[in-house]
């Protein structure tokens, strides 16, 4: 079998770069997409968000500013009240454009926009549920962030068995984290060749666009600058260079490289060097094990830590720093979003030549690109399967695995040093750094990426062969009980069997049976209350009556739910059921 197979048919994207760096846009129009709609993933207000809180604030902020559409489609993803939503939204937004809510049900109006797009990479669940609105649809998108948890992994490798389709995309962030999704579903395509022979495996697009950042947000203030180089005792003249993060050695990255580096540098300037710490840990424990680790290598480096609960600090304090540094070393990282962050604010960077910083990042241009060294692969199999079997958790996976990533510290060192001691090349560094905020990572330029793959994915859809709802056969991860259980019962009501009433029910006795709280299941999708009336009016007579015949009476739309209902009807003695006597 030829490698490679599942890769993202290589027709359209991601665009080729312009000569300022910005994606080359093909010339379809802008499509819309319902956006799958959940507080969580979009609110970085909420207690100790992460970095997808952050990226999901920041893509809703800037689709509600920069969209080209007519009105906004939110799926409500789990039917909340929208009174829920509308604070969010005020506060991001607020829509200048009608906003137009889908129940999470609704599948057949998701055709409406032409997409629904997720916040997360678990497009298989949402694949085999289109299936009852139609294959073609609309089409699905989905964003990674961390893409090393375990239900992450099994969710991409889930994608070459769930019906997603070439109309598909799941976006990667980075050019690096793709070609980590395309190895992993390599593997798992060669593994379900060589173990079942299968060759032919549709998958969705895999595109890459990068994360977005609200450039005004970190413009330069310099009073904020005199404001907080007084609080921490910085001296105006000093430099200082600035990490925004995280403080988990585990999950983020050990500082010691960068103490270390610091360390080497202020010794070769002979200049005083600041090092401001932006950030907090998710426990005490692990704070302070960060802490105590970034000042372990750098005595004669001044540090300051600010907690990220300090009030007025998360944009201001981007204007205390002469310079951005962090040193990522884990596989939990993807893109890296601090950096265009830093950028945006027009501070050189200094960090890791590691997942999305690579791209983010252009080497003596916008800053430094830190050589960085791990093992060949091979040399982590042992690490692998104990995590995949329970036997290291998160944590302790990423540590291991990020111990054996080596930043170079004298390379560093000496970009550091150059950035310390010329005031020229911090400002030159600036400049590109704020104009490539600007061009690339600006919401302005990233929203159209989107619409854009989701005009291609549109143009896909509608040269498809059609997919009606409801074709395309079960999802075999989730049978229809009454199939993967049809050992169980003595029998299934069959067509022949007939159905007799035990007693003689007035519709006020009728609806007192039904009301009962063991009678209805809240999710039994039972016949309704006239439905069932009907029902038992065409029994009313006394005789026995086939099932066939009985629900020929009804519309076909009604069928299926009302030869359920008989059953239903039985189990509470309204009913009996009879099989066929011998001769019929």
């Amino acid at each position: 079998m030829a490698r490679g197979r599942c890769r993202a048919p290589a027709a359209s994207w991601p665009p080729p770069a312009s000569a300022d760096g910005r994606p080359a846009i093909a010339a379809h129009r802008p499509a819309n997409a319902a956006i799958h709609f959940d507080r969580e993933p979009y609110d970085a207000a909420l207690p100790r968000p992460l970095g997808r809180h952050s990226a999901g604030e920041g893509f809703l902020r800037g689709f509600l500013k920069h969209a080209d559409v007519e009105q906004f489609y939110f799926w409500n993803a789990y039917d909340q009240p929208v009174s829920e939503f509308e604070p969010l939204l005020d506060r991001l937004g607020p829509p200048a454009r009608p906003v137009r809510w889908i129940a999470a049900a609704d599948r057949a109006a998701l055709a409406a926009p032409g997409a629904a797009h997720l916040p997360t990479p678990e497009l298989q669940r949402q694949a085999w549920a289109r299936r009852a609105a139609g294959g073609t649809s609309y089409s699905l998108t989905g964003v990674t962030h961390t893409i090393a948890e375990p239900y992450i992994m099994s969710e991409i490798a889930g994608l070459l068995i769930a019906p997603v389709e070439s109309w598909d995309a799941l976006i990667c962030t980075s050019p690096a984290v793709q070609s980590a999704v395309q190895t992993q579903l390599e593997a798992v395509a060669n593994h379900l060749d060589e173990r079942f022979g299968i060759t032919r495996l549709p998958a969705a697009q895999l595109v890459t666009i990068p994360l977005g950042v609200h450039t005004q947000d970190f413009a330069f203030d310099p009073e904020a600058r005199q404001r907080w180089r007084e609080a921490l005792d910085v001296p105006e003249d000093a430099v200082a260079a600035l990490y925004f993060g995280r403080f988990s050695i585990a999950t983020k990255m050990n500082p010691a490289p960068m103490g270390l580096a610091l360390q080497a540098a202020a010794r070769r300037t002979g200049q005083p060097v600041y090092w401001i710490l932006f950030g907090g840990g998710r426990t005490p424990e692990e704070d302070q094990a960060f802490r105590e680790a970034a000042g372990a290598f750098c005595p004669d480096v001044r540090l300051r830590f600010v907690g990220e609960a300090a009030p007025d600090a998360h944009g201001p304090i981007w204007s205390a720093a002469d310079l951005f540094i962090s040193f990522s070393d884990n596989v939990q990282e993807s893109f890296g979003l601090t950096a265009p962050e830093a950028m945006a604010a027009g501070l050189p960077c200094v960090v890791s030549d590691w997942d999305g910083y690579r791209s983010s990042v252009r080497h003596g241009e916008d800053g430094f690109l830190i050589r960085t060294t791990t093992p060949r692969p091979g040399l982590g199999t042992d690490l692998a399967y104990r995590y995949a079997h329970r036997l290291a958790d998160y944590a302790a996976y990423f540590t291991a695995q990020a111990q054996f990533t080596a930043v170079d510290v004298e390379q560093a060192a000496e970009a550091l040093a150059a950035l310390i001691s010329q005031p020229d090349l911090r400002a030159r560094m600036s400049a590109c750094a704020a104009a490539r905020a600007r061009q690339v990572f600006g919401w302005a330029a990233v929203i159209p990426q989107y619409q854009q793959l989701w005009a291609e994915l549109a143009r896909r859809r509608q040269a498809a062969e059609p997919q009606p709802p409801g074709s395309g056969g079960e999802n075999p991860w989730a049978l229809d009980p009454f199939r993967m259980f049809a050992a169980y019962p003595t029998q299934a009501l069959a067509h022949t069997d007939t159905v007799q009433l035990t007693r003689a029910l007035s519709p006020a006795d009728l609806a007192g049976l039904l009301a009962a709280p063991s009678v209805r299941g809240e999710e039994s999708r039972l016949p309704t209350l006239a439905q069932t009336q009907a029902l038992i009016a065409a029994l009313s007579h006394g005789r026995p009556a086939a099932v066939a015949p009985l629900l020929a009476r009804f519309a076909p739309e009604q069928r299926p739910v009302l030869e359920r209902g008989l059953v239903w009807l039985a189990k509470f003695g309204v009913l009996r059921i009879s099989p066929p006597t011998s001769g019929e």
